[in-house]
């Protein structure tokens, strides 16, 4: 299938009336048989629902569609080529998905890595080393452009290749401190997607939404740090649903940021030490290709159940907008702002540190600071009684 201009105007027009979400895209499309018909059944359901339902104008989806092409994007439609088919299988894809940069990476063989923003140095270098495997195996990596195991993940694939999914429109990064990273991802060969609209500003409850096609893009979702609650679980948990694998990087269980992924091994998720953890998995399920439908073949981990982000119509009036139930520690409807003051270097090497030993020259690295600055913070540290000193000059927090 392949859209032509008029019918790309619809389904914009049509997915982004209020109230319809991917699920109820689809079955308005199924029932009337396309998007115009859709939208001008719309008035209808109004009247049925007994609540208005404006559809997005044309002018609006124009403008849309300009101010994307302005950036070098495009829009990618479900039943075309060049839309990503490992999502397409997924229960909720995004009917449609903003694109930048190369459309052939999006139908590679792809995982997902994913963890802590508030990442310790262990886990960054382990992530930097794992997605480099990854890569060198084949593999592109997705994840989710958010600090810490993010961020590195991506940059540690900008040469074998990387997919940014975006919580937010194409217009609007978020950290806004990342523009020079997605502009790297792009000038290599790699992709940025998005699903919301051009000016939307990333709200508390987009990011689980933005989570469930990062796992959809993958064969599998490793998780290196993940505190419980945490967002990237709920990456793992879309994975499961959409039976794809889910995996985990063990870590101390002193450290709060190991919680959650040492939860998710012993409830049933693949162990990760080495790349060849994951290689041996994956390979043979990229071999026969994906299948939606196929019981699990091993044990998965339960996951607590999270609600759906995204708004729906109800097509049989039985009900309202579905809002889900939300995490009380998410404000969904406010935008996510940035921190007005940045970490200063001792508040930064002390967020690198954990239970587990790291050098000084790898924390340097990943504060971005000089190695005089980091032995001073130690130093103090150490008078402290903080951190601990291990051989080949490895430290790690004291655990109180």
């Amino acid at each position: 299938m392949q859209l032509t201009d008029p019918q790309r105007l619809d389904w914009l027009r049509l997915i982004r009336t209020e109230g319809i979400g991917p699920r109820s895209f689809r079955s308005l499309i199924n029932r009337f048989g396309g998007a115009a018909a859709a939208l001008e059944a719309l008035p209808d359901l109004s009247r049925r629902q007994g609540r208005r339902i404006e559809p997005f104008s044309r002018a609006q989806a124009e403008d849309e569609i300009a101010a994307l092409a302005r950036l070098g994007g495009r829009l990618l439609a479900t039943g075309e080529a060049t839309y990503p088919r490992l999502l397409q299988l997924t229960d909720a894809a995004p009917p449609l998905i903003a694109l930048r940069g190369a459309p052939q990476i999006l139908n590679r063989p792809s995982v997902a890595l994913v963890g802590s923003r508030n990442a310790s140095t262990a886990g960054l270098a382990f992530t930097e080393r794992l997605a480099r495997g990854l890569g060198e195996a084949g593999l592109v990596v997705v994840s989710g452009l958010a600090r810490g195991i993010d961020a590195r993940a991506h940059k540690a694939t900008l040469q074998t290749g990387t997919i940014a999914v975006m919580a937010g429109g194409q217009d609007r990064i978020y950290p806004a401190s990342h523009v020079g990273l997605v502009d790297a991802i792009l000038g290599e060969g790699g992709a940025v997607l998005a699903e919301m609209p051009m000016g939307w500003e990333a709200r508390g409850r987009d990011f689980p939404r933005r989570n469930r096609i990062i796992s959809g893009l993958a064969y599998g979702t490793i998780v290196v740090e993940a505190a419980r609650q945490s967002g990237s679980l709920i990456t793992a948990r879309y994975a499961l649903e959409q039976n794809r694998e889910v995996f985990a990087v063990p870590g101390s269980p002193l450290d709060p940021r190991a919680e959650g992924t040492n939860d998710l091994i012993r409830q049933g998720a693949t162990l990760v030490a080495d790349v060849d953890h994951v290689l041996d998995v994956i390979g043979p399920i990229i071999e026969r290709g994906p299948d939606p439908d196929a019981a699990p073949a091993r044990q998965r981990p339960d996951l607590a159940e999270q609600p759906d982000f995204w708004d729906e119509i109800d097509l049989e009036g039985r009900a309202s907008l579905l809002n889900g139930g939300a995490d009380p520690d998410l404000v969904f409807d406010a935008p996510v702002v940035e921190p007005d003051e940045p970490m200063d270097d001792r508040q930064k090497i002390i967020a690198l540190l954990g239970p587990s030993p790291v050098g000084t020259d790898e924390l340097a690295r990943s504060a971005g600071v000089g190695a005089r600055v980091v032995q001073t913070v130690l130093l103090e540290l150490e008078l402290d009684g903080r951190i601990e000193r291990h051989g080949s000059g490895a430290v790690s927090l004291v655990s109180r």
